[in-house]
C-alpha cells in the first residue's frame, strides 16, 4: 500500500474518532443516545438504513454476481421496494404512536413482558450471529484489499467504530452512516469511470453478446426450489424487505429518529429505491470488469478487490480503501447500537442513566469483536450460518408484529409456542430443499396459523 493510500486510510479513520468524541457532548440521556434528539432529517435516516444494511460483503459480492452472471439480482432489489411501503403502511404508525425505544415494546404492550423478552431475544441472537459473523468475513475481505493480518483487520474496525458509536450515539451513526454511504458509492462510480476510460476497455459488444446484463428469470423447473426464478426473487425480497426493515430492531431505530411519520416513510422508501440504485452500480461495475478482464476465471468474491488493487491508481486506491472500511463500519456501529437499545428497553428499564447506555454498549462491541477474533476463516459452515440466520428468525417476528392486528386477546403461550414453531418450520423446509427466498413467507404462515389454533385450544380447554 502506497503512503498516499495509507494517509488518506488514516485521515479518515482519525477524522471519524474525532467526529464522535465532539458529537457526543450533545447527549444528555439515555433516550438521545439510543433515538437521537427527534430532528433527524429524512434523508439522512434513509442514507443511514442503506449503508446499516451494505456491509463489506455487498461491496464485493454484488460485483461478483455480474461477473460470474447476469443482474438476475435486480429482481430481489424491486421486492425490497415494495416490501418497505408495506412497512411503511402497516408498521412504521404503530411504531410512532407507542412512542417506543425498542419496537419489541409494541409486542410487550399487546401480549406481556414475557413475549416482549422472547422476541427481544431472538432479535438479540440474529444479531449477535449475523453481525458478529458477517464481522469476521468482512475482515477478510479488507485483509485481502489492504494486506493487513486478520486481527489487525477487526481490531482496527472495531476500536474506530467502537470510539465514534460509544461517544457519539444513534445522532452521530446517522449522520457518519450517511457520509460512508456517499463514500463508498462513489467508490462504485470511480471504478466504472476508470474502466469506462481505459484504452483496453472493449466496449459494450462483449456484454449484450454474452447476455451478462440481463436482468429477469422467466424459466425454472420448479419455482420453490428456485431462489433467482423471478416470482421466488421478488416475492422473496419483497418479504424479507418488510420482515428486516419492519421487525428488525436495526432498521427501524433509523427512522424512529426521525422528526414525524411522514419523514420515517420517506426514509424507509427511499431506502429501497437508493438500494436499488446502488445494486445497479455495483453490478455495472462487475459487468465492466468482467468485459476489462476478457472473463478469465477470478476466485469467487475476489473480483471487485482484484481490480482495486491492480488497476486503481494511487489516491483512488486510498479512496475506495476507505469505502470498504466505511461499509464495514456502518453495519457493525448499527449493530451496535441497536443491540445495546433493546437491552435497556426491553430489559433493564428505559430509565437508564446514558452511563449505562454506555456500558452496554461496551459489552455488545467486545462480543461483536470476540467472534470476529475467535473464529477464523477456514469455518465456513459459522460464516454461512452467520449469512443465512436472519432468513431463519425473521419470519418469526415479523408474523409477531402481524399477530398484535388481530382483534383476539392471545395467552402468552400460543404466541411463544408460534414463534418456535415458525422456527422450527424454517429448519424443516431448509433441509428439503426450499429456497431460502421463500422462507421467511412460509414462517409467517406457521407461526400466525400455530398461534391462533393453540390459542383456540387453550380458551376451549378453560
Amino acid at each position: 500500500m502506497s503512503v498516499i493510500d495509507l494517509s488518506i486510510i488514516v485521515v479518515f479513520l482519525v477524522g471519524l474518532c474525532v467526529y464522535g468524541l465532539l458529537q457526543g457532548r450533545k447527549n444528555q440521556s439515555s433516550k438521545d443516545y439510543f433515538l437521537g434528539t427527534g430532528a433527524t432529517p429524512w434523508w439522512v435516516a434513509m442514507f443511514s438504513i442503506v449503508a446499516t444494511e451494505t456491509s463489506v460483503l455487498t461491496f464485493i459480492s454484488v460485483p461478483g454476481l455480474a461477473y460470474r452472471g447476469d443482474w438476475f439480482f435486480l429482481q430481489l432489489g424491486m421486492g425490497y421496494i415494495v416490501g418497505r411501503v408495506l412497512v411503511s403502511a402497516f408498521l412504521i404508525p404503530q411504531y410512532f404512536k407507542s412512542g417506543v425505544m425498542s419496537i419489541y415494546e409494541v409486542i410487550g404492550e399487546r401480549f406481556g413482558s414475557m413475549v416482549q423478552k422472547v422476541a427481544s431475544m431472538t432479535f438479540l441472537i440474529t444479531r449477535i450471529f449475523a453481525d458478529g459473523v458477517r464481522f469476521l468475513a468482512t475482515a477478510v475481505i479488507v485483509q485481502v484489499v489492504t494486506g493487513w493480518s486478520i486481527e489487525m483487520s477487526v481490531l482496527i474496525i472495531g476500536i474506530v467504530t467502537v470510539v465514534y458509536t460509544l461517544s457519539g450515539g444513534i445522532d452521530t451513526i446517522l449522520w457518519v452512516d450517511s457520509f460512508q454511504f456517499v463514500l463508498y458509492l462513489l467508490g462504485g462510480i470511480i471504478v466504472i469511470y476508470t474502466i469506462l476510460s481505459s484504452s483496453d476497455f472493449q466496449g459494450f459488444e462483449p456484454l449484450y453478446t454474452a447476455n451478462k446484463m440481463k436482468i429477469f428469470r422467466f424459466g425454472t423447473e420448479n419455482m420453490f426450489r428456485d431462489a433467482w426464478f423471478f416470482a421466488s426473487a421478488f416475492i422473496g425480497g419483497t418479504l424479507l424487505s418488510f420482515a428486516s426493515h419492519g421487525a428488525d430492531h436495526m432498521m427501524v431505530q433509523r427512522v424512529l429518529s426521525c422528526k414525524n411519520i411522514s419523514d420515517a416513510r420517506k426514509a424507509m422508501i427511499g431506502s429501497g429505491l437508493f438500494v436499488f440504485i446502488q445494486f445497479l452500480i455495483f453490478l455495472f461495475a462487475g459487468s465492466l470488469i468482467w468485459s476489462l478482464f476478457g472473463g478469465v476465471e477470478i476466485p469467487k468474491d475476489r473480483e471487485f478487490s482484484t481490480y482495486i488493487v491492480n488497476h486503481l491508481p494511487v489516491g483512488l486506491k486510498g479512496i475506495l480503501l476507505a469505502g470498504v472500511l466505511s461499509a464495514a463500519m456502518s453495519t457493525l456501529s448499527s449493530s451496535i447500537n441497536s443491540l445495546s437499545s433493546s437491552t435497556i428497553a426491553d430489559w433493564l428499564g428505559k430509565n437508564t442513566d446514558l452511563k449505562l447506555a454506555r456500558k452496554v454498549s461496551l459489552f455488545w462491541a467486545i462480543v461483536l469483536i470476540g467472534m470476529a477474533l475467535v473464529f477464523d476463516e477456514g469455518n465456513t459452515s459459522i460464516v454461512v450460518m452467520g449469512l443465512k440466520i436472519a432468513s431463519y428468525t425473521y419470519g418469526g417476528l415479523l408474523g409477531l408484529f402481524l399477530l398484535t392486528k388481530f382483534k383476539i386477546n392471545f395467552h402468552p403461550l400460543s404466541i411463544i409456542l408460534g414463534l418456535i414453531s415458525s422456527l422450527v418450520s424454517v429448519v424443516y423446509v431448509a433441509s428439503i430443499g426450499l429456497a431460502w427466498t421463500w422462507f421467511i413467507g412460509f414462517s409467517v404462515i406457521v407461526n400466525i396459523v400455530v398461534a391462533l389454533s393453540f390459542n383456540k385450544l387453550i380458551s376451549f380447554s378453560k
